[in-house]
């Protein structure tokens, strides 16, 4: 399987702290990989490097066997999407967040589009107008994820996306990034504490005081 994104020696030290050392992984094109490890492991710290939002003390990282450090990080960021476990809404309403893709894309609003989307989340289009204080937390992470995702990027980068949520929530998110990557083959890179999601990975990485110590594939 072609690898899509790929670490070499990758450390990230600040000050005296060493956070990550020396981390190589290789992540297939439309495999869906989930990241484990204890609070101050360094995972979140991957899933940071990943997207470019901070940068390695040294290594590198490959995308599509390019580095990274030569592509326009703008193109990067859409192919390479990061969703944050607090999701950031802007504007007034539901809509100033959903129209925001096309706008950066010098796309025209395509409002079917969006209703399909919001639908596939169980939100109705009368979500659109909602003002984004309105929003309970599930409702928040839905109009988040719908913003990432409206646009396919080839890589989602899911930082405990689901934490905090109810069940029901929890469950349609699941199954809709499941959805994602099983029908459009978008490749899955999730950080996760909950059992439920462990137990379901089909591969599971774990990380220990800033290392990789095991990879485990289910068939």
């Amino acid at each position: 399987m072609t690898a899509i994104l790929t670490t070499e020696n990758l450390t990230y030290q600040v000050q005296d702290h060493l956070i990550l050392d020396q981390i190589n992984l290789s992540f297939a094109k439309g495999h869906y990989v989930t990241i484990q490890g204890q609070s101050g492991s360094g995972k979140s710290t991957i899933l940071r490097l990943l997207a470019n939002l901070i940068s390695p003390t040294a290594g590198q990282i490959r995308f599509n066997q390019q580095l990274i450090t030569e592509l326009d990080p703008i193109q990067y960021r859409r192919q390479v999407s990061y969703c944050f476990q607090q999701p950031v809404l802007f504007g007034t309403t539901v809509e100033d967040n959903l129209r925001f893709p096309f706008i950066v894309r010098n796309e025209p609003y395509d409002q079917k589009r969006v209703v399909a989307a919001l639908a596939a989340f169980n939100l109705s289009s009368d979500t659109l107008t909602q003002k984004k204080e309105a929003l309970s937390g599930g409702e928040r992470q839905r109009v988040a994820l719908i913003r990432n995702v409206i646009f396919h990027p080839q890589i989602l980068l899911l930082d405990e996306v689901t934490t905090g949520l109810d069940e029901t929530n929890q469950q349609l998110i699941l199954q809709w990034l499941q959805r994602l990557n099983q029908s459009y083959g978008i490749t899955m890179i999730a950080v996760t504490h909950d059992a439920t999601e462990l137990a379901q990975a089909k591969t599971l990485v774990k990380i220990e005081h800033g290392q990789v110590t095991e990879v485990r594939t289910h068939a």
